[in-house]
């Protein structure tokens, strides 16, 4: 389900904010500086170049155009590491078995992991250390569970478990037209000399982000809403149909961003055949261009992305989504079939995320306009656009915050290494760790993290 797009967090996420009222994180970018190299090299993303220049665009310095989003040649990764995996001695996958929670010693120590097997039924796993990587969700419902079980565990039930669910704030409420030929070419993806397909994003520098009190975002065009047929395209038609097929594209991409691009039925098929008839010829060199770029090259093309004579396309936006305590996870009632509860999910976008949204379009707007390199048209009038972000505003793919580290128990349930507060042989790594949501999918810090924790246990002899 995984997309691949691979960038580590900004050093301004990790810094003290007070233009949004956010904290420094626990860590610098320092301590993850080491493990980009390897992250990169985990997740088949070539090497960790984030910026290259682009040549005939002269511009102030309030945005920049440079920052590269990598991606990732194998983004199944169990199919990467297959034989790294296989090769291991020291690796032992047990099929078949459910963490329910554990058991503790009178210092709060795990002693063991509580098991359900299949076939067999409850059991306890004794061991001297846990690390927890179950995902967002499902690490957290795990400790919330704890939680219910000892009231005052990892916060208790007023603390930090559970509370502050980011994912980001993206869609797109305006339509950008090039001026700058040199700005347009170089916003397309391409395979970059260091081993993957690359794409640049337009993205305010730190100053901007101050002086703007904007959260942290990046910008990219993106071809038309393809579910519209109007846009006459017949590979555009071509993928929408491809896409609008369930079975079918569930083995393409993950189905919230299917649904994003398709929206719900019922579809106007007939329509998009017609563009595909009246555009034959290029819907017919687009497709096995695009299968084998994206399905059987060794650097697999990561999306697509049509440029066009009149360079105007889509503007998406893709935001940091601000901490909120109420945006969170619960524990229910309705226990699954093992009896561990079941989670509810409230995750809440705030008028702040919006307005911040709405103040970087202002602030990449001047800047197009003042170094004579675009435009914006907005779709919708300006009393209008903050109710249109939070319309588009239902990205909770990326599962932050949840188990957040912090400077003490009252503001975090792990420490800057990923250790419990309470539980001082518990490890966390996850993404539901990092304190804020940044413009990064957070993929790759989240395997810094990981191989950050190894580090640190491997040189304690653990």
């Amino acid at each position: 389900l995984w997309g691949g797009r691979c960038l580590p967090f900004d050093p301004i996420d990790f810094s003290d904010r007070p233009w949004l009222g956010l904290p420094a994180w626990p860590i610098g970018p320092e301590a993850l500086a080491p493990w980009l190299d390897p992250a990169c090299a985990a997740m088949d993303a070539g090497a960790p170049v984030f910026a290259e220049p682009l040549a005939g665009v002269t511009a102030d310095p309030a945005f920049g155009f440079e920052s590269l989003e990598r991606w990732s040649n194998t983004p199944r990764i169990q199919v990467f590491r297959r034989a790294a995996l296989e090769g291991s001695s020291g690796l032992l996958v047990a099929l078949g078995a459910t963490a329910l929670g554990f058991v503790y010693d009178a210092a709060g120590r795990i002693t063991a992991i509580d098991l359900h097997l299949e076939g067999i039924g409850r059991e306890e796993l004794g061991l001297p250390l846990v690390v927890l990587a179950a995902g967002g969700n499902e690490s957290t419902r795990l400790l919330l569970a704890e939680e219910r079980r000892t009231p005052g565990r990892f916060g208790g039930p007023e603390g930090p478990l559970g509370r502050f669910y980011m994912g980001h704030v993206n869609g797109q409420i305006a339509d950008i037209t090039f001026r700058s030929r040199a700005l347009h070419d170089g916003l397309n993806f391409h395979v970059d000399a260091n081993g993957s397909y690359v794409r640049r994003r337009l993205v305010p520098s730190e100053a901007t982000q101050a002086e703007a009190g904007l959260a942290n975002v990046a910008f990219w065009p993106v071809v038309p809403a393809i579910a519209n047929p109007g846009h006459r395209s017949g590979p555009l038609s071509a993928v929408f149909l491809a896409l609008s097929i369930g079975p079918l594209a569930r083995r393409l991409i993950a189905e919230p961003i299917r649904l994003k691009h398709v929206g719900e039925p019922p579809y106007a098929r007939w329509a998009h055949l017609r563009n595909l008839l009246l555009d034959a010829p290029r819907t017919m060199g687009f497709a096995p261009w695009f299968l084998w770029h994206n399905r059987v090259a060794k650097m697999r093309l990561p999306g697509f992305f049509l440029p066009n004579p009149a360079r105007r396309y889509g503007l998406e936006y893709h935001s940091e989504q601000l901490p909120e305590a109420e945006s969170r996870m619960v524990l229910t009632d309705v226990p699954d079939r093992l009896g561990l509860p079941r989670l509810a999910i409230d995750l809440r976008f705030s008028a702040e995320d919006a307005a911040s949204v709405l103040r970087a379009h202002a602030a990449l707007e001047g800047w197009l306009t003042r170094n004579d390199l675009g435009a914006l048209d907005y779709l919708a009038p300006p009393g209008e656009r903050a109710v249109a972000v939070l319309a588009e505003a239902k990205h909770g793919n990326h599962q932050i915050g949840t188990i957040r580290m912090g400077a003490d128990r009252t503001r975090g349930v792990v420490d800057g290494d990923c250790r419990g507060f309470d539980t001082p042989n518990l490890y966390v790594v996850s993404t539901a760790v990092l304190p804020t949501s940044g413009q990064a999918n957070p993929t790759l810090t989240a395997v810094q993290l990981g191989l950050r924790l190894a580090a640190h246990l491997a040189a304690q002899g653990r």
